[in-house]
Parts: structure tokens; sequence; C-alpha cells
């Protein structure tokens, strides 16, 4: 199940194509200009072919100009567009797109028509399409970022200068051409992105070389300019939205037993950190535990930039979403950065806002204290992202974040609180073969799947948390199997919280969980 990769309130790419076909076929043709060509309707594309990589490029890369003609006609339609703007202060944003179809359309045919007189090869239907589509995209979306943006399959965009290398998800990385013809331009295309996000003051600058965001579609962008020296710009694309467990289930994650489980524990009220390396899919599985928590509930989210979207989730709880602001590059008299707001800055506001159970997108600093004293003091059923390296680590994790707070705190207290706090930790591995091709010649992929849940069990020797694997690998008999299977009870308190909700502990007696076959990996994992 995959979401449309266009920005809240655009078209996708078809429809664009077809305002562009309604566009021209209406506009009035000035006396003694040539007719143009009448533009077919366009036609939904074929399935593509996962197995090839897509042209360098994308239709950028078959424009029958040169890049700099697309930016005079962008720079042309933009004034435009404002002029239109400031003529009509009631133009809302999707009037300025709706328009600026019609503006990109007059504008393109006209430059056709002079270009042709020139003495070029009149531009084909098809190339004064790709043309429109281009202006469009350098206007109001990504540029030339935005064909890989609109690719499924694209996992990771990383930029170094003019030197772009792409992650797919069921294909080898590629490079790619340009996305700008020089840094500044670059740097104008993140800032343009920037504006048309939203989010506050957030830019690239000499003041800001820093610059973090969400985008439309929500990927996250992470660019830094003038501490580097090339622009360096890492695009990590969320390709689904709007995904339950079932949903996972399907695409192999986790199984329906596991499912089953987390189910449970969600409506339960456990509170549950998930960890893995980057990358793996632990927001993609906490939106989709999160979706288990009943409508009625008012849930909290905290989010440097928004990747969970439970706000905007019609299936999802009552969410009160905060998210973090970047500053202006300015220090106040105190030496903090004047206009940010971290995570731990905006805690204890969340705290007040009425809330059952709190979720953070992603701990990574100070605000792992006030997020464990949640867990510890609430009604329980919060939950969070770490970075972390295996289950067992996750305690070392959350303990490091917790002394380097600077609040303070002991190790020993730090131990005291994580077992006090956490009820449940599900790992999830990432096994990349896309580098590696079967006997058949066959591609690999990348799998992701849970591969443990660990319960914490209160305080064990020496002050630190006692845990147990409730899911784990499993080889038997030559088998094996590298995914999350039931390896034992959980606790008789756990056991009977999720009881309570329906859960069936049968389940939890089949050695092998619920999948049907092996892990279809090139190499045995």
């Amino acid at each position: 199940m995959t979401q449309s990769t266009a920005a809240p309130g655009l078209p996708d790419p078809t429809d664009i194509d077809a305002a562009f076909a309604r566009a021209l076929s209406s506009r009035t043709v000035a006396p003694g200009a040539a007719s143009p060509t009448a533009v077919p309707a366009p036609v939904a594309p074929a399935a593509a072919d996962t197995t090839q990589a897509p042209a360098a490029g994308g239709y950028f890369s078959t424009l029958p100009v040169d890049y700099a003609d697309v930016a005079e006609l962008r720079h042309q339609a933009s004034l435009k567009v404002s002029q239109a703007s400031a003529a009509d202060g009631t133009m809302s944003d999707a009037d300025r797109r709706q328009h600026g179809i019609k503006v990109i359309s007059e504008t393109v045919s006209e430059w056709a028509i002079k270009y042709a007189a020139q003495g070029k090869p009149p531009l084909t239907v098809e190339q004064e399409t790709i043309l429109r589509r281009a202006v469009f995209d350098e206007l109001f979306r990504a540029g030339r970022l935005q064909p890989l943006l609109d690719d499924p399959n694209v996992e990771n965009i990383l930029i170094n200068g003019d030197r772009v290398r792409v992650d797919y998800s069921d294909r080898p990385s590629q490079m790619w051409e340009p996305i700008a013809p020089s840094d500044p331009e670059l740097v104008r295309l993140i800032n343009h992105i920037a504006r048309m996000g939203g989010q506050g003051e957030r830019a690239l600058t000499p003041a800001t070389p820093n610059l973090n965001m969400r985008l439309g579609d929500g990927s996250r962008l992470a660019a830094s300019y003038m501490i580097t020296p090339r622009p360096q710009v890492v695009i990590r694309r969320h390709r689904t939205r709007g995904q339950g467990l079932d949903d996972l289930v399907k695409l192999g994650s986790i199984d329906s037993t596991l499912a089953a489980f987390l189910k449970a524990s969600v409506k339960a009220r456990k509170n549950i950190v998930i960890v893995g390396s980057q990358g793996v899919g632990k927001t993609s599985l906490l939106r989709a535990m999160a979706r288990e928590i009943p409508r009625t509930e008012r849930v909290g989210t905290l989010e440097s930039e928004y990747e969970l979207y439970l706000h905007e989730d019609p299936d999802g709880p009552e969410v009160v979403a905060y998210e973090g602001r970047e500053s202006n590059g300015e220090r106040g008299p105190d030496g903090r950065m004047m206009g940010e707001l971290t995570l731990s800055d905006l805690f204890p506001q969340l705290l007040r806002m009425s809330l059952r159970r709190i979720i953070v997108g992603e701990v990574r600093s100070k605000e792992v204290v006030p997020m464990l004293h949640a867990m510890n003091e609430g009604e329980g059923g919060s939950m969070c992202t770490l970075h972390a390296r295996s289950a067992v680590l996750s305690i070392e994790r959350l303990t490091t974040l917790c002394l380097e707070a600077g609040i303070g705190m002991s190790e020993q207290l730090a131990l005291r609180l994580i077992a006090q706090a956490v009820d449940l930790v599900v790992f999830i591995r990432l096994v990349d073969e896309t580098e590696l091709v079967d006997s058949s010649g066959k591609p690999g992929r990348k799998h992701r799947f849970v591969s443990h849940v660990m319960e914490i069990t209160g305080i064990g020797e020496n002050g630190r948390p006692s845990h147990q694997m409730i899911f784990a690998p499993r080889e038997q008999d030559g088998h094996r199997e590298p995914r999350a299977v039931p390896q034992m009870m959980p606790s008789s308190t756990y056991l009977a919280d999720i009881e309570r909700v329906g859960f069936d502990r049968g389940l939890l007696m089949q050695p092998w969980g619920a999948w049907t076959g092996p892990l279809s990996t090139v190499v045995p994992v």
C-alpha cells in the first residue's frame, strides 16, 4: 500500500498534464500566431518495470532545451503569478497553483513559437508537455528533485554538490544527473522547497548553515552548506503512510501472531520503545501501532519534523501535534539560539494538553528524561523510537541519553527510571541485498522485519533493568527463522493485561509463529 507523493493541495503528475491540456486547448490564439498542436488527453502510465532503472534525471533528461531556458520560463511565469496574486488578495495557494497552470501553459506555448521562429526545430507535443511540467515543478514543486520524489521505489536521495546518488528499495544505488547547474542554484532550490513547506524561518543561509525539514510527502530533508565544501543534502523518504499493522503483515515485516501481540500491547497501555538503525522502518511501525489507539483517546505527538502525520490520519486517535522549530541563526543574551524550540522545550507545554498518551517521533537528546517521566507517571501507553543496534543495547542508549541531559542524573537513577517506565522494546532489522543477485540473475531487495521483542520486567541485579525476549529468531533441526517468532510467555502481569483486551495466549505457543514460508533472501540470514 503506497501513498501519493504529491504535496498536499497539489494534483498528481497525470492531473497536472490533464490541466495543462485543458488550459492549452482553451487558450485563444493571437492573430497571426501559429496554432498550437492539440495536446491529447493524458493516458494513465503503464506499470513501471522495477527491474530497470529509470533514465537518469527523469523527464528532465529528455528536455529539448537547456536548463537555463527552463529557469527563464520559471522566472517569467513567477512574475505573472505574483502579479495576479498581488492584484487578488483572496487568492489561496491552491488558486495560485491553478492560475500557475494556465500561465505556464501560455508562457511555454508563446516561447515555443518564438523558439521555432529562430530556425530551430519546432517542439513536438510531447516535448512541450515535458517543458511545461518542468517549469511547473520548478515553480511549485521540487524542480529536478520531483521525478525522484514521485518514484515510489526511491528510499534515499544523497546530494554532494553536483554528485547525486539514489538508493532504491528494489535495486542497487545509482548515480543521477545534477539536481542544479551550480551550487548556488542548488541552495536556491532547497530554500525554495523550504519556503513552500511553511515551516517557520527554516532556510539555508550563512547564519543558519544547517537545515532540517519535512517535505509535503512526509520525507525528511537535511542540508548543510558554508560549513561543508559543497552543499550536502540528504532526503530520506517515507514511501508509505496510512498503514496499519495488518498492512505490515502483508509486507512481511511482522506475522499475524506478532501483529496481534502488538495490537494488544497498545490497547493494554504498555509503554513501548521501537529501536533500530537508520532507515529500517521505525517510524512506519510506530505510526502503524499508533493507529491501534482508540479514536476516543487524546494523544500528543512530539517531533522535530512531522513524520508520523497522525494528526492528518482520519482513522487515528485525536491528536495534538507539536513540531520543533529551528532558530533564526542569532543568539540571545542568555546564549541560546533565538527562535529555537527543542523537543525538551515543548514537552512541558505538551503535558498541559490533557493527554492520555504521548508519542515522541524520535528520542535523540535530553527530551529522554521528560519522556521517561511521562511513561512512568501517566496512565501508560506512550511510545517513541530510538536509534540502537539491538534490543538489549537500547537500555544502554537510553541510559547514555539520560546522563547527557545535563541535569546531574546518576547512572543508577537513570537505570531505575528506565526499568520503571518502559514495558516493551521492539527491534527492527534491515537486510540489504540490493547489490546481490540470485542464481537465476534476479536482483535482491531490502528486507525489513522485526527480529526481537523484549519485555522489561522490572529492576534486576545491581539495579539494572531485568528483561526477557518474548519474540526472537529461532533455529532448530536445520531450520532457521531470522524474523521474530514466539520464545516465551511474558510476565504474568503483562500477560493478564493483554488477555484482558482480547489477546489469545495460545498464539504464543506456536514456535514458528504464523509465517507461511521462509524469508526469501539471496544469501541465508
